[in-house]
């Protein structure tokens, strides 16, 4: 619901901030204060284009911004997540007016098009008059409303389930004859693909093998000179190190013998000596194994071409390559097996048509006869809104073939005086007279369009007494089920709110300025006195409106 509203600069309006609760809120005031104002605030919030004769005069911009609790609306806070805002319990709504004619609009702090605000706002707030937002205005709320008010919604979910899977099924055939008519220059390709990777019999780490064997061959000539040179130098040469270290052991062992001193160091020589000469029977094995041969090295170069050329083909890496086969095995099987599936899913598409049919026609019959019930006791409400001689049907016209909402389009038909042909009430009915209707239809059906704050506007154009009585009674029931906001003229309608609101013009420094105030007791009390009598407020006028209050409260 609406928490707070903010305008600044906004027509006549220096700084109003204002708080709203929940229940009836109505609006009064005399005429000219600045009632339309605050709904042309509304109607920026709801999408409204700007006009620079809103900012006010010698301002740079204007400001519209309002608060709203969305606590356990998930409908709403779905929509918002949907459309990339999500949100925690509370929204803020911003439009921001240049004097140049230049606007912005805000959800919580992000910038957004008015295109993003519009059907946003419009989940939030709907205007009941002679506005653009009024939602009695689109065919679709027609039938959320007749929907809810025969309660039918378990069927509108299991028609809408069931049409989805039908929809789902008929794109899957979509797409399966489309596959069909490509589906051997595809089998083609996919096969080329499969047999080429498949010819070329790769293993995991066959890269990095073949890459040390290269290394190897490459480098033959040097590991050759290498390992030879040290097998000589060790062992093979005359003078060589284990040549030299047997003679040194020879000797140290001879020494010993007079000492005994020397008989470890005779032993760590010779212990050494042996370390060489495994050495070098190492060295001599390895240099027996170096083969450099120039038909191996080319066979791998060329192997390791064609596995860099599958690289850039495939994936980027062996494994990869090896998992794009599979997936294309798994297609070249799914499409060798089309024809089996198409059938599968033509016989699925025929059980799941003749049911959306089934339940489509159930709901046609439960909407027609909640219309038939909807006929007869909104006419009866219009008649205690004033509107005495106003007729009322609901209007069906089938659908071509069944759609997400059903197999026919609804449309609300009224004619407002005997004798008079029905016509869609979006081309008969005026302000006042939309805003009566949406009443009715609102205690009817409290559901309906699911917005949690309402506006009306114009509810009381051309009514009083017992009539005005009536639309007060029902907005203060309707506002148990949600929010109202009521701008009305006449003391019945606002001696049922549960919070009154009071737009006042005064004049300060030489201009005229419109604020609002919030009204209770004795100062509820007064503005009521001032709509029962006028500018004079007299003693009988107040003891009027505390009686009126008084007994419209306690209903």
């Amino acid at each position: 619901m609406l928490l707070n509203l903010t305008i600044s600069n906004f027509a006549i309006i220096d700084r109003l901030d204002v708080q709203f609760d929940a229940g009836f809120n109505v609006l009064t005031g005399e005429t000219g204060a600045g009632k339309s104002i605050i709904l042309d605030a509304f109607g920026l919030l709801l999408g409204d284009r700007a006009r620079p004769d809103l900012v006010r005069a010698g301002t740079v911009e204007a400001t519209v911004e309002a608060l709203f609790d969305l606590t356990g609306l998930d409908d709403i806070n779905h929509a918002f997540a949907e459309s990339g805002f999500p949100i925690d319990e509370e929204l803020v709504l911003r439009r921001v007016i240049q004097s140049g004619g230049r606007s912005r609009a805000y959800i919580n702090g992000s910038l957004v098009t008015l295109n993003q605000m519009q059907p946003l706002a419009e989940q939030l707030v709907t205007m009941c008059g002679q506005h653009e937002h009024q939602s009695l205005l689109r065919r679709n709320v027609h039938l959320a409303i007749l929907d809810r008010f025969g309660s039918i919604d378990e069927q509108v979910s299991s028609y809408r389930e069931v049409f989805q899977q039908m929809q789902e099924v008929t794109r899957q055939l979509e797409r399966f004859e489309k596959a069909e008519r490509d589906q051997q220059q595809r089998l083609e390709f996919l096969r080329h693909q499969f047999d080429e990777i498949d010819a070329a019999q790769l293993a995991l780490d066959e890269e990095e093998s073949l890459l040390a064997e290269r290394l190897l061959l490459q480098n033959a000539e040097r590991l050759s000179r290498v390992t030879a040179g040290g097998y000589a130098a060790l062992y093979d040469n005359a003078g060589s190190v284990c040549e030299i270290l047997g003679s040194l052991v020879a000797d140290l062992q001879s020494a010993a013998a007079i000492d005994p001193a020397l008989d470890s160091v005779a032993q760590t020589v010779q212990r050494s000596l042996y370390d060489l000469e495994d050495a070098s029977a190492e060295l001599r094995s390895y240099l027996s194994r170096i083969t450099f041969d120039p038909d191996r090295l080319e066979a791998i170069e060329q192997r390791l071409a064609l596995l860099s050329r599958l690289k850039r083909k495939y994936a980027p890496s062996i494994a990869e390559i090896l998992a794009q086969q599979e997936r294309f095995a798994l297609e070249i099987a799914q499409l060798e097996n089309a024809g089996e599936a198409r059938e599968s899913l033509y016989e699925e598409s025929r059980i799941l048509t003749e049911r959306t049919h089934q339940l489509g026609e159930a709901l046609s019959t439960g909407r027609r006869q909640a219309a038939k019930k909807l006929v007869t006791t909104l006419v009866d409400e219009l008649s205690d809104l004033a509107m005495p001689g106003a007729s009322f049907d609901v209007a069906f016209t089938p659908l071509p073939q069944p759609g997400y909402d059903g197999l026919e389009k609804v449309e609300f038909m009224i004619s407002l005086n005997p004798g008079e042909p029905l016509m869609p009430l979006t081309k008969v009915a005026s302000g006042g007279e939309l805003s009566r209707l949406m009443l009715g239809l609102k205690r009817l059906a409290p559901d309906a369009d699911r917005v949690p704050t309402i506006i009306f506007d114009e509810v009381d154009a051309g009514i009083g007494g017992a009539a005005a009585t009536a639309v007060g009674r029902k907005l203060r029931t309707v506002s148990r089920s949600a929010q109202i906001l009521c701008v009305t003229h006449l003391p019945q309608v606002a001696a049922f709110a549960d919070h009154h609101h009071r737009v006042i013009k005064r004049e300060v420094a030489g201009r005229t300025l419109a604020a609002m105030e919030s009204l209770t007791g004795d100062e509820r009390v007064q503005e009521m006195a001032r709509m029962l009598g006028g500018a004079q407020v007299t003693e009988q006028s107040v003891l009027h409106a505390r009686e009126l209050i008084s007994t419209s409260t306690a209903v």
